[in-house]
């Protein structure tokens, strides 16, 4: 058993094994020696504690680990050990040595570089990444602005996708180098070099300028001068981009917040509702239980769903969290992992329920019954459809659908109306009427059962044939896509009325060889073979067209709507709504209102 020791290390909190933090301690010690006489030695050691933190970062799985020496050793291995610590090791002969194989290969990132920019550092963190010059990538810029038009939107969209280097191990991994103490101090010392010269510069340009001595241009020191007065303005149109952005991202956050709220808060209603705890009930929620042929609990269904939806939803809702707030801690890999597979064990379930349900849809089977009605070829019948007052309003016309009422009984029903009327003649001397009833099921018997489950009646009374316009089912048959096909064979030279109320139960074209359709209701048919009569339909005119036009060498022949003209050789004859005119050499004839007129050369 060890003992712990909670450390704060470049403002992270880390728990850690006493005898680890006894060898951490005494290597960032030998680190600090080390640069005792360095230039800018604080600002080296909290950027080497910043990258220890972050190694130290990626090993740890969770809040609660603690950070052994396993750990340590390889943090040391990739940082590198200044000579200071390899002396005192020498003091501690009960401390094993560690032997340290060779350093992991640096990894390099993008980053963009804005110490080397004009504009936001794109070029140049690109120039790092490959390994060119930051040159050859402003050129290639160039090309795509005024070549192919895209450069400003890739540009400004890199602009704000890659991140700026601005930590020193941000700007060692943007090069490719190994982010370790050499570096580290090697990249702060530089910096201090270059604003050492910038400062001895500046000084020098002042005294020479009061002086008077230097009088020449220093091309240099203007491009400098301009390239900085460039980072200074788009650096500012930048920073005006961003803040739009930021407003813009936190306007996403609150829409992500708010959708993944309501939909949870929804699907928390229904799961109140539809049977989990019973706390909730909403009208409509009785059909749910009628449509599971398949009868399997409402509430399991439920909280199925409940976690198939409101977990993404749940993430869409922290991931607004998230965007509006920088540091809202972690949820945890264990809860993260826990919601993924609740998430994928809830889908395997909805598909195993979905396909249960889809097997209850396997068979339609159908169940038919015959019975003769005494309807002669004498016989005028009319046909109409009977309604009742517990389903009026549902029944009244043809549809697929179905609900539930109250019989006259008080026992809760299904009831559709879901029924056709298909018309046959027969040369029997009595009508017929066939009753198919249909319904689904996971096998033949239950489908069959189903079927002949279906209540529907119909009465004839002094020739007129009365039709339920609905049929019922007990709920423990289930919704199964019942429906009733009615078949009425009449007998050959019999009158048939169908009211006008029967028109949706009929179909509109001649299916399933029906010789009545919708749009023969409330006339009289005479019922021929395979055919019927219209008794009372109004007499249509029909407008013939003629239009025929002959010709040959001597002679030709026209006939259209305007008259009748032959022509043969030097006659011919001409015949329309003025009258009848014909000649040839010798006479002329024209029959007219006037009369008749006849010429010739000769008189």
């Amino acid at each position: 058993m060890n003992k712990t020791v909670n450390i704060n290390l470049a403002g992270i909190f880390f728990h850690i094994d006493e005898d680890a933090y006894l060898k951490l301690q005494r290597y960032l010690e030998a680190i600090k020696r080390s640069f005792t006489d360095s230039q800018g030695r604080s600002e080296i050691i909290a950027d080497i504690e910043a990258r220890i933190a972050e190694l130290f970062n990626e090993r740890v799985q969770n809040d609660k680990q603690v950070i052994r020496i396993k750990e340590v050793d390889e943090v040391i291995t990739i940082m590198g050990q200044p000579e200071d610590y390899l002396v005192d090791d020498e003091i501690f002969e009960d401390e094993p040595k560690a032997t340290y194989s060779s350093k992991s290969a640096p990894s390099k990132k993008l980053f963009r570089d804005t110490d080397n920019s004009y504009i936001g550092g794109v070029s140049s963190g690109l120039g790092h990444y490959f390994g060119i010059d930051a040159l050859w990538v402003r050129l290639a810029w160039v090309i795509l602005i005024f070549g192919a038009g895209t450069g400003i939107l890739l540009y400004i969209l890199l602009w704000i996708l890659v991140p700026e280097a601005k930590t020193t191990s941000e700007k060692i991994m943007m090069t490719g180098e190994p982010v370790n103490i050499s570096n580290i101090e090697k990249k702060i010392k530089d910096g201090f070099e270059n604003v050492t010269e910038t400062v001895t510069d500046v000084a020098k340009n002042v005294s020479e300028s009061v002086a008077g001595a230097a009088k020449k241009v220093d091309f240099q020191k203007q491009g400098n001068k301009i390239k900085s007065s460039s980072r200074t303005f788009f650096d500012t149109i930048g920073d005006v981009i961003m803040f739009f952005l930021k407003v813009f991202a936190k306007f996403i956050g609150v829409l992500l917040i708010f959708i993944g709220a309501v939909t949870l808060i929804a699907l928390i209603v229904t799961l109140l509702s539809l049977g989990v705890v019973d706390v909730i009930h909403l009208p409509g929620l009785d059909l749910v239980e009628i449509v599971n042929a398949g009868n399997t609990p409402i509430w399991l269904v439920s909280l199925l769903t409940f976690f198939t939806v409101g977990i993404p939803f749940f993430f869409l809702f922290y991931l607004g969290l998230k965007i509006l707030i920088n540091n809202l801690k972690s949820i945890g890999n264990i809860a993260k992992f826990t919601l993924l597979g609740v998430w994928l064990i809830s889908i395997i379930g909805l598909v195993v329920i979905g396909v249960r349900q889809a097997t209850e849809h396997a068979f339609n089977e159908r169940f038919v019954e015959k019975k003769e009605l005494n309807i002669t070829a004498n016989d005028t019948v009319n046909l109409k459809m009977v309604g009742n007052d517990l389903y009026t309003n549902y029944t009244n016309r043809h549809g697929n659908n179905f609900k539930v009422a109250h019989n006259e009984n008080g026992e809760k029903t299904i009831y559709s109306s879901d029924v056709s009327i298909i018309v046959k003649s027969t040369t029997d001397s009595l009508a017929t009427i066939s009753i198919a009833k249909s319904a689904d099921g996971r096998n033949y018997e239950t489908a069959i059962e189903r079927a002949k489950n279906i209540n529907y009646n119909y009465a004839l009374k002094n020739n007129e044939l009365l039709l339920n316009s609905y049929f019922t089912t007990d709920t423990k048959n289930k919704f199964s896509d019942q429906e009733i096909r009615l078949t009425l064979y009449l007998p050959e030279g019999s009158v048939l009325k169908c009211d006008k109320n029967s028109s949706s139960f009929f179909y509109y074209k001649n299916y399933h060889g029906t010789i009545v359709t919708y749009n023969d209701t409330n006339q009289y048919l005479k019922i021929l073979e395979d055919d019927v009569e219209c008794l009372d339909c109004p007499v249509e005119e029909k407008d013939y067209k003629i239009d025929v036009d002959i010709k040959d060498e001597n002679s030709s022949l026209k006939i259209n709507e305007k008259g009748l003209k032959v022509t043969m050789d030097s006659s011919s004859l001409k015949i329309d709504k003025t009258g009848v005119k014909a000649k040839d050499d010798d006479v002329k004839v024209n029959i007219d209102g006037d009369g008749i007129s006849i010429k010739s050369k000769n008189n």
